[in-house]
């Protein structure tokens, strides 16, 4: 912690325990100072963290230390501890002011993102090859939250989450296990209708896969043991709206660290990886495609080539699409997203038929994503077409969009 920078713990009022159990969890140093004084003390100390506890502060005060924390670069976690209004985007609630393990967990799991922020900002420094760079849009905007539930508060919570993000829905912990591994979560949210045991035992099994220890977990009723391993959970009761306003600080700061991770994929490529999607950037694709194209017309195999063409009028989905597409399809394969927003995706060794077969898994995951209480769930063109003797690059290219137009008219 000392390499990063001190900790700011921010109260009206002396927080010895609260410091000394940091202390003890070797997070150090640590300065105090009260709400008056925070704005001067965030100047000078260029601290890596803060804790704000809220008694006693008013809105303003808290705004002002929020807003000192997000012009600064790399990442300042803020973690406002007690129960309060409304809260600053970047402002992450703590509600269990006594628990100072999960305290311990969250703020650990926050200064490791705050390392990856400044590892990505080196690394984009250091870059060669075309800067990356880094999307300066609110995280949210590609945050996607898997919501589990199955009783009379469900449809009400996907409405509340659906307004800000994309919102993937589970009817049961089956299909919220098979959400998991096939695309980005950036938050769970268990809704009712689900036994006690059910959702320890989910719990569980995230809190037991490193991938998930990061995620944003909101409960919205009590748990009996909630595992320490999930630092970012949360239990919120109330009506979805107040649910859902309490769970986007968690959202947005995990979505966050989505966003780096993918910039610092696309970096360690030689900026070769379109940073959004992870697919191709279109230059490495048409250098790749030709190359396939002419090895399988030596070596007489087969490749396919399919193009996923999303409505041009909802643009997250056309991203969300192309991320699942990354994410899914085999190591053989690769694709790139066109300007239009359609996805091209070469499937390399595969007949048509068994193209055909991977697009239609593919699709089956997108239909399970909702982008927002006014989603016509409108699922995207696919045309298929598999290389022919005497084919090149181009006249593959031309035969696939010459099948996207008569599956149009």
């Amino acid at each position: 912690m000392s390499q990063q920078g001190p900790l700011l713990v921010v109260s009206n009022s002396a927080r010895s325990s609260l410091v000394a159990a940091l202390s003890a969890a070797k997070i150090f140093p640590s300065i105090e100072a009260n709400w008056s004084e925070a704005p001067r003390a965030m100047s000078d100390s260029r601290p890596a963290a803060v804790v704000a506890v809220l008694d006693g502060a008013s809105e303003a005060d808290v705004a002002v230390v929020a807003r000192e924390a997000a012009a600064r670069k790399p990442y300042i976690p803020v973690i406002a501890l007690g129960h309060h209004g409304t809260l600053p985007d970047n402002a992450v609630p703590f509600r269990s002011e006594n628990d100072t393990d999960r305290l311990v967990a969250r703020l650990r799991a926050a200064l490791r993102l705050r390392s990856l922020h400044a590892t990505v900002l080196r690394r984009l420094d250091e870059a060669r090859a075309e800067p990356v760079g880094l999307p300066d849009t609110d995280p949210l905007n590609d945050a996607t939250v898997l919501l589990l539930g199955r009783g009379a508060s469900y449809p009400a919570l996907s409405v509340a989450f659906g307004e800000r993000m994309v919102v993937v829905g589970a009817l049961s912990i089956e299909a919220a296990a098979k959400h998991l591994a096939s695309r980005d979560i950036d938050g769970v949210v268990l809704g009712d209708g689900f036994t006690p045991r059910v959702i320890d035992a989910f719990l569980t099994v995230l809190a037991e896969d490193t991938r998930f220890r990061n995620l944003a977990v909101v409960a919205t009723s009590s748990l009996q043991a909630p595992p320490t391993e999930l630092a970012n959970l949360e239990i919120v009761t109330g009506d979805p709206a107040h649910i859902a306003a309490s769970a986007l600080p968690l959202i947005r700061q995990h979505a966050f660290e989505t966003r780096l991770s993918r910039a610092l994929r696309s970096i360690e490529a030689g900026g070769l990886l379109d940073p959004q999607t992870g697919l191709l950037t279109k230059p490495a694709f048409a250098r790749d495609f030709a190359t396939a194209v002419t090895q399988a017309q030596k070596q007489r195999s087969g490749l396919a080539v399919a193009r996923f063409a999303f409505d041009p009028t909802h643009p997250r989905a056309q991203f969300d699409g192309a991320r699942i597409i990354s994410r899914l399809m085999r190591r053989i394969d690769f694709g790139t997203r066109e300007d239009n927003g359609s996805v091209i995706v070469v499937f390399a060794e595969t007949d048509l038929r068994a193209a055909h077969g991977i697009t239609r898994r593919l699709l089956s995951v997108m239909r399970h994503t909702s982008h927002g209480k006014r989603d016509t769930r409108a699922e995207p063109s696919i045309t298929v077409a598999a290389l022919e003797v005497g084919d090149t690059a181009r006249t593959l290219l031309a035969r696939l969009h010459g099948e996207t137009r008569r599956a149009a008219s």
